[in-house]
């Protein structure tokens, strides 16, 4: 999916670390989600999801399907 981020509103999570691993998540106009590092700060790639692959995301991140072991 492409989308347009020129006019995205970033916001840090809360969740975001003091030694620079963030994520920044961008809700757009068209109904997306963008989601991009904070560190690269419009330099580096950006993912983009649709409403419903936004909500299955936040469940496995819930879940724990991307905890480090």
């Amino acid at each position: 999916m492409e989308v347009d981020v020129t006019d995205a509103v970033w916001r840090k999570s809360s969740y975001s670390g003091p030694d620079g691993n963030c994520v920044e998540v961008a809700f757009l106009a068209g109904g997306e989600i963008a989601v991009r590092d904070t560190k690269d700060r419009g330099r580096g790639p950006v993912l983009a999801f649709g409403p419903a692959q936004w909500r299955a995301f936040l469940a496995d991140v819930s879940a724990g399907e991307f905890a480090r072991g």
